[in-house]
């Protein structure tokens, strides 16, 4: 062995943080600031709903066969889910049904959860990272940016509505105000 995988896996999943919120804060806030909720939340939405990619933790030859099930298992069906609320909620936000919110709300909460359990799992079950094999890439790599897209679509599901000119009341339509629909005013 060259090094200790785990400071190593440790610096890498820091520098995933650094690195992605950089983007966040210089990139992807001020963008999505400036966009409807419907608009905003499509982009970030559509990048959880390639979370089955986790599935790989189930896939011997991908992992090492020393891999935890009792990690693996959570994780790759924790991801599906997650996969399968973003892919939910997509299709509220383009069909117009009236409980899209709500599961943005959902995809967030579960999906966010499923990622801080993922990170948890793997320290109290103290997982090797060089058992993770070629999903070593998704707890540095992916997980960081998935967690900031995940505060991102917070900001937005928490951002206010703003309230419709007195001498404009058509000024804040479904699609241009930036809030999400039903938001407080």
């Amino acid at each position: 062995m060259i090094a200790d995988s785990q400071p190593i896996f440790f610096l890498s999943v820091i520098l995933g943080f650094v690195c992605w919120g950089l983007v966040a804060k210089w990139y992807l806030l001020p963008l999505v600031a400036a966009l409807s909720f419907e608009r905003a939340v499509t982009p970030l939405l559509l990048l959880h709903s390639f979370r089955y990619i986790g599935l790989g933790f189930l896939v011997s030859g991908i992992v090492a066969p020393e891999l935890s099930a009792a990690f693996a298992r959570p994780v790759g069906y924790g991801d599906l889910l997650a996969s399968s609320l973003a892919l939910l909620a997509l299709a509220a936000l383009r069909f117009g049904w009236g409980f899209a919110v709500p599961l943005v709300w959902l995809f967030n909460v579960v999906g966010t959860v499923d990622l801080l359990n993922a990170f948890l799992q793997g320290r109290l079950a103290n997982v090797n990272p060089g058992h993770l094999g070629a999903m070593y890439f998704i707890p540095t790599f992916v997980v960081p940016a998935l967690l900031v897209t995940h505060y991102a679509i917070f900001t937005l599901l928490l951002r206010p509505t703003p309230a419709a000119s007195p001498a404009r009341p058509d000024a804040a339509t479904r699609k241009d105000r930036p809030g999400p629909p039903g938001s407080a005013r």
